[in-house]
């Protein structure tokens, strides 16, 4: 009877290994945000510094183990076998949860999925079992879900995006007024009374607050209650005298010191707060084997309500998870993107923005300037010149070497959003809340940003696109957690066959996830894209461009022959494949466009020509993928309005005029590619013959719609693909001729 149940409780362990692995590649580097954004410490020793945090943290998170066992239901109303299908309900919906929204590319909380997974399948298996039991009704739903913890838990999550953004900003402002963007010319007593400040919160928040989770709270919990006051006040005299003495003895930067000591705890808060997201649900699951296997009834008869009582965490496992924890975050592969996001969204400079404006926060950006110009006539003027006085950013002479790379913010920001961030999740660990750690990390940051003006008239709409789309993923993410993991519950009892081919499921999605992962990769080594800080001459200029014109040119040739093809056969679904790539390389030129302010900026002042050269390069790939995306675009729209076929004889003359199409990129991609002007006088040749073609083509069609043509679309589709075609040849062949104009001239000044 036991042996369903041990294989599992083996799923189970795999399961939460995986649930690690993939839960903190996406999570855990949100508390390295700050100190690698502000750049205060190297990147190895910030590694350093949160490892230790992760693995201090693991073995302080016992506590917040209860929330799996008891923070969503009653544990006294379920059976074990009904216990064991709920955790292997979340188990198996974590994981593909997880796996579809890093697939989909969509922002997510391991914290908020793990809440409502819970909720989601105690719900359904309390519903199967009123529904069994016909002297229950189902107002008798509240008896199984504890829906008092769960709305307790539901509200503090939703409450922590609401804190974190508003205490992130009301604490970056004060900081800001104090300290201006000069904290080096700040009184040395100052700086102290900041350092002595901080680091107190930290110790306070992190190691005292944090010790009512542990089992060994109760050896020093005569010493810290009741004398709350006396430890922040000693702690604070002890932290300025420390900091006082290592800013004006030892020329200590105390915000470096910070943001390390930030690191840590805020790592060690992740850890202790977020560890039962990963293996709470596995280790009530051993919790619950082991006490019925003791009580040798049988499953579906044996009441856990045993799970109701506090059951000490095994430290052995807490501290392997806490090893899987600090591996993963060495060797973790999606760490970079999941940085990037905070930075991009927070960082005081401008550049290209990861999220698109929409109407909303088009309509916010436009009400928080009215409120501005509202407050600016209230308040006076003498405080609002102060107040800009500590605004105003250092003009900083980047040196000549182009590599160089500013911080995306100051020390000050990094020190606020790290403090903040702490102290907020640590205080809701020891209330035993548990709350997203990356959307308190992601909201401080924010809201340190906006009130650092970070969000400025060219920003302001990208960023609070960026803070929506966040919001509403966790929506999303409660939503389809709470349904699937339902529904996974409900497929476990109607059969325990389920089970395997559930697991199976999984596996062949991680699998998916992992080549779709590689292929992306092998397409980003393929593109070559213009490296703006190292561009920095008309020469670097031209190469690079060849490159990128080479490939953007094999890309064209692939898709008009596609598009023909496609539209050959009416296929639907490969014109629509192929639009999207169309769509894909648009979205590319647009980047490129996009930074061209920042690009003709990075150039050495010899290298001027090569902004005139570099913005006619962007305008002819513009205009060719305009010319593209037009002919894939209605060809689509024809197919999928059902129009008639295309007749023979057009497709005939469509598949001729590709084929000489094809000839002429591909020597034109060689030509870049190689680096090889002497075939141009031939291409130019074989251009005014293609061109030839394509006006015979049209001279075809109107033969045709005045003998025996009938289909007004056919003709409209036809003749838009011979016109855009025209365009597309005339762009490339304009291309090549400014690239040789501007070689040859690279060339003259070599010699």
């Amino acid at each position: 009877m036991g042996d369903p149940y041990i294989l599992m409780l083996v799923a189970l362990a795999v399961l939460a290994i995986v649930d690690l692995v993939v839960g903190v590649s996406n999570d855990a580097v949100n508390f390295l945000n700050s100190a690698i954004g502000s750049k205060a410490i190297p990147v190895k020793k910030i590694m350093i510094i949160a490892s230790l945090g992760v693995f201090f943290g693991a073995v302080t998170s016992s506590g917040m183990m209860e929330v799996a066992r008891k923070g969503i239901f009653n544990p006294e109303m379920f059976m074990f076998q009904d216990i064991m299908i709920i955790f292997m309900a979340v188990m198996i919906t974590d994981i593909l949860l997880l796996d579809i929204f890093n697939s989909l590319g969509m922002p997510t909380s391991t914290t908020v999925s793990i809440v409502f997974e819970l909720l989601g399948a105690a719900v359904c298996i309390s519903l199967i079992k009123i529904a069994a039991n016909d002297a229950h009704s189902i107002s008798d739903i509240w008896s199984y879900i504890n829906h008092e913890k769960a709305v307790e838990i539901i509200n503090g999550i939703l409450l922590s995006v609401v804190v974190a953004f508003s205490i992130g900003a009301l604490v970056q402002f004060a900081s800001r007024l104090i300290y201006s963007f000069n904290f080096e010319k700040r009184p040395i007593y100052v700086n102290a009374l900041f350092g002595g400040f901080a680091i107190t919160a930290i110790t306070y928040f992190i190691i005292i607050k944090g010790l009512k989770g542990t089992d060994f709270y109760g050896d020093v919990k005569h010493l810290i209650e009741g004398n709350t006051y006396i430890i922040l006040g000693v702690s604070f005299v002890a932290w300025s005298t420390i900091s006082q003495i290592l800013i004006q003895f030892l020329k200590v930067n105390v915000l470096k010191l910070i943001i390390g000591v930030g690191t840590f705890s805020l790592a060690m808060a992740f850890s202790g707060n977020d560890l039962v997201n990963f293996v709470g649900v596995p280790i009530a699951a051993w919790n619950s084997y082991e006490a019925w296997a003791a009580s040798g009834i049988a499953a579906d008869s044996y009441s856990m309500g045993i799970l109701a009582k506090k059951v000490p965490s095994n430290i052995w496992l807490l501290l392997i998870a806490g090893a899987v924890m600090v591996v993963t975050l060495w060797t973790s592969s999606k760490a970079q993107n999941v940085i990037k996001t905070g930075i991009d969204l927070s960082r005081q400079g401008d550049g290209h923005e990861r999220f698109q404006p929409n109407g909303l926060s088009r309509i916010v950006v436009r009400t928080a300037m009215a409120l501005n110009t509202v407050f600016s006539y209230v308040i006076p003027k003498p405080t609002l010149a102060y107040i800009d006085s500590k605004f105003q950013k250092p003009v900083i002479k980047l040196p000549k070497d182009k590599k160089y790379e500013l911080p995306a913010f100051d020390l000050i920001r990094a020190s606020v959003n790290l403090i903040v961030a702490g102290i907020l999740i640590s205080v809701a660990t020891s209330m035993k809340l548990p709350l997203s750690t990356t959307y308190v990390t992601f909201m401080v940051a924010m809201g340190t940003s906006l009130a650092d003006r970070a969000w400025g008239r060219e920003s302001a709409v990208y960023r609070v696109a960026g803070v929506m789309n966040v919001i509403g993923g966790w929506f999303l993410t409660a939503i389809v957690a709470f349904f699937a993991a339902a529904i996974v519950a409900y497929l476990i009892s109607w059969d325990m066959v389920m089970i395997p081919i559930l697991l199976a499921v999984v596996a062949l999605l991680m699998l998916r996830n992992t080549l779709t992962l590689r292929k992306e990769s092998k397409e980003v080594k393929k593109q070559q894209y213009l490296e703006r800080a190292e561009l920095i001459t008309i020469n670097g200029v031209i190469e690079e461009s060849a490159d990128h014109i080479a490939e953007v040119i094999s890309r064209v040739n692939k898709l008009y022959t596609n598009v023909v093809d496609d539209l050959a056969r009416h296929d639907l679904n490969k014109l629509r494949k192929t639009d999207k790539h169309v769509e894909k390389l648009n979205i590319e030129i647009d980047n490129l466009k996009d930074g061209v302010f920042y690009f003709i900026k990075s150039l050495d002042d010899t290298s001027v020509q090569a902004s005139r050269f570099y913005i006619m390069v962007l305008g002819y790939l513009q205009d060719v993928a305009q010319s593209i995306s037009y002919i894939s675009r209605a060809s689509f729209k024809h197919v999928n309005n059902n129009h008639k076929n295309l007749k023979k004889g057009q497709i005939k003359d469509l598949k001729q005029i590709d084929i000489q199409l094809a000839a002429l990129l591909t020597k034109e991609a060689a030509i870049f590619g190689q680096r090889n002007l002497g075939d141009i006088s031939s291409l130019l040749k074989e251009k005014n013959e293609l061109l030839l073609s394509v006006s015979a083509s049209i001279e075809n069609q109107v033969a045709r719609i005045r003998t025996d043509e009938t289909s007004p679309k056919n003709t409209t589709l036809y003749f838009s693909i011979l016109l855009e075609t025209k365009d597309l040849i005339t762009a490339l062949i304009q291309l090549l001729q400014t690239y040789e104009e501007f070689y040859l001239s690279s060339q003259q000044i070599k010699k």
